[in-house]
This record gives structure tokens, C-alpha cells and sequence, in this order.
């Protein structure tokens, strides 16, 4: 078991770790416009299709949006990028202020960073807003962030490991990796990374703190 005293950077998924996610009200939400398909491509921990695409970054906002309306067989012309925008949003619950409060104190002991699977639409809105119910923005709590529409691959890829470590300047044998996917969790550890699993309904908080157990 790798101890607290040997890590300097924690490095954070954010869906499942520090925000709370629920597939099925987006699968819900889509179908509701009328998409056919979304609950085979929209996994819990990867995608495929067109939400693939937009999470490394190979297609826009609105090429996701008119890749959506393909999928709906009647009434397409009348469903908005906003409706779509809103439907995929439907994701991400919130994140509780007591994680937030969490992340700004061990910013105080550690290199904080994120390290997520995510897309433009979700994160320009959604995980903007829900960093800032303390007035604050996402880069008040990361020392550095790696987004996978940005580094245009994805978790589990090793591609997405190595920028992660070129791009933020850490040390693999320094950093603890935590995901709430254990096939993330073997890719990294692979690598080098120190890993700890945040299972379903527990706190990243309690996973630091069995380091020490």
C-alpha cells in the first residue's frame, strides 16, 4: 500500500469522484427528444459515437448537436442545440460544497489536479457552474487540469497517462491517481501511478485516509 508520505500530487476524476453523475437521467433525457441509440453509446465510464467524438475533441458542439438529430427519426428540425445542450447535462447532478472545501484544503498539502473523461458542452456549463458555489472558479482548486476533448484522447488510453504527465509536470512515482473506474485505475498503475479506488456512494476523503490504515 503506497503511503500519504510518498505522494505529492493527488490527481482527480472528476464524474463519480468529486461530482455526483447519473447515466440514465441523460439516457432518459435524449430519448425523450426522440434519439435513437443513446443507451449503447453513452456508457457510464466511456462513450461511443458521437458522444466519443466530442469527448476527444474530434467533433464541435454543433457537430455533436446535428449528430444527435440524426439519431431522431421524426421531428429533428425542431430539437435545439439548447435542448440537446440540456439533455446531456442531465449527467451530472452537482457537486456537495463539502468536497470542494475538501479540495482547497489538501491544496494546502499537495498538488491538486484533474484528470477527466469529459466534453465542451458539460464543462464550459455544467461543471463551471457547480465549481463556483463558492464564488469561486475551477482553477481556484487545481494546480492543473488535462480534459480529454482537449488532449483529444481518452481514458483508459495511455495516450491520455503520458500528456497528463507532460502537460502538468508531474512525477509518476509522486502522484496518486483516484477514478471511481477500476479499469482507469489498472491503465494508470500500469504506467507507474499510485492508485485508490472511490466505489460508488463513498468520499475520495476516505479513500486518502486508508492509505494510512
Amino acid at each position: 500500500m503506497t503511503s500519504k508520505k510518498e505522494i505529492r500530487n493527488l490527481l482527480f476524476d472528476l464524474g463519480g469522484v468529486i461530482m455526483d453523475i447519473e447515466r440514465e437521467r441523460c439516457v432518459e433525457a435524449l430519448t425523450r427528444l426522440g434519439m435513437e441509440g443513446a443507451d449503447e453509446m453513452l456508457g457510464l465510464y466511456v462513450q461511443s459515437g458521437p458522444f466519443l467524438k466530442l469527448e476527444e475533441g474530434l467533433i464541435s458542439e454543433s457537430e455533436f448537436c446535428d449528430e444527435v438529430r440524426r439519431r431522431i427519426p421524426s421531428g429533428a428540425a425542431d430539437v435545439s442545440d439548447a435542448q440537446i445542450t440540456d439533455a446531456l447535462n442531465a449527467f451530472l447532478i452537482g457537486i456537495p460544497e463539502h468536497r470542494l472545501v475538501e479540495l482547497r484544503m489538501l491544496r494546502k498539502d499537495f498538488g491538486i489536479y484533474l484528470l477527466s473523461n469529459t466534453n465542451p458542452i458539460m464543462y464550459y456549463s455544467k461543471i463551471a457552474e457547480c465549481f463556483r458555489a463558492e464564488g469561486k472558479e475551477m482553477d481556484d482548486y487545481f494546480d492543473g487540469q488535462v480534459v480529454s476533448f482537449k488532449a483529444r484522447c481518452a481514458k483508459p488510453s495511455k495516450a491520455i497517462f503520458d500528456y497528463a504527465v507532460e502537460h502538468l509536470g508531474i512525477k509518476l512515482e509522486e502522484t496518486l491517481f483516484l477514478d471511481d473506474s477500476q479499469k482507469n485505475l489498472d491503465a494508470a498503475a500500469t504506467l507507474g501511478f499510485a492508485t485508490a479506488l472511490v466505489p460508488p456512494g463513498t468520499e475520495f476523503i476516505d479513500a486518502l485516509a486508508a492509505l494510512n490504515d
